[in-house]
């Protein structure tokens, strides 16, 4: 009787499985086999990668040191040095800087001062300088306002530079106070005169008035000529009132007692009839 389990394919342990036989010449080799649902990619050296990543945070960081040095070269402002005749259009002219003179006045302008226009040989100038930002919030406000500020201050300060300095008006002269006797009324008579142009002097009234009345504004004669024709001779310098009105120097009194009043009036019929009250020296 044949023995059982002959025929069954013997059981092959998990080892025979994950082997493959491989004969050359006789000999046999047993390999590994790898399925392709079990194979994964071998991970780099933990040391690879630790060596790569300096390497490439090393150059960023040079290639950023070498573009930031770059920039400051290139953002380096100029310096010029103020020639005899130079403007600030032609140094702008000359450095083609954007804005023109303008540009170039903003950036200096705590050196050249409040005038534009003068700038002194020798003035050393930063070409490229940058102003003062403006608002972030509304630039083209700020900026129109600013710019219409600086026209307006710098308007103002031409308009001080150039206008003469009014003068002031002088104070409204008192008038002058004459005391109340002869000498106050002698003075008094002869700036009056003096605005009309009739001619006569201090000492020519004096005399006169001491001739005809002795310093006496009441005077009066009743008895010469004149008295008997009914018009006697008044006042200081003696003047019949025919006279008088005749000869009333406008803005004094009428009456012909006043003391300016009869001096004006009787200066002004000398003046007329002798050329001044200097020349008469007796009746009139």
């Amino acid at each position: 009787m044949p023995a059982q389990g002959k025929h069954r394919r013997p059981k092959s342990t998990s080892l025979s499985r994950g082997l493959a036989a491989v004969t050359t010449g006789g000999a046999v080799l047993a390999l590994p086999v790898i399925g392709a649902t079990t194979a994964f990619a071998a991970p780099a050296p933990a040391a690879q990668q630790q060596a790569v990543a300096p390497v490439s945070v090393a150059a960023q960081v040079n290639s950023a040191a070498k573009a930031a040095s770059g920039a400051t070269a290139k953002a380096a402002p100029a310096k010029h040095s103020v020639a005899a005749g130079e403007s600030l259009s032609k140094i702008a002219r000359e450095y083609s800087v954007s804005g023109g003179w303008k540009k170039l006045y903003e950036g200096n302008r705590k050196v050249i001062g409040g005038n534009p226009d003068l700038i002194h040989p020798g003035l050393t100038l930063t070409i490229g300088a940058k102003a003062a930002a403006p608002s972030e919030n509304k630039p083209g406000k700020a900026s129109a306002s600013a710019a219409r500020g600086e026209s307006a201050d710098r308007a103002d300060r031409s308009e001080r530079a150039e206008a003469p300095v009014a003068k002031a008006a002088p104070a409204a002269e008192k008038p002058t106070a004459y005391t109340n006797d002869l000498d106050g009324w002698i003075k008094e008579s002869l700036a009056i005169m003096a605005e009309r142009g009739i001619p006569g002097s201090y000492d020519g009234i004096h005399r006169n008035i001491m001739r005809e009345s002795s310093g006496n504004p009441n005077a009066i004669n009743n008895w010469d000529s004149n008295a008997a024709k009914g018009t006697p001779s008044k006042g200081l310098l003696q003047v019949i009132d025919p006279t008088f009105q005749a000869y009333h120097v406008p803005g004094t009194s009428t009456d012909s007692y006043d003391p300016v009043a009869n001096i004006t009036a009787a200066c002004n019929y000398a003046a007329d009839r002798y050329g001044s009250i200097d020349n008469v020296f007796g009746a009139y």
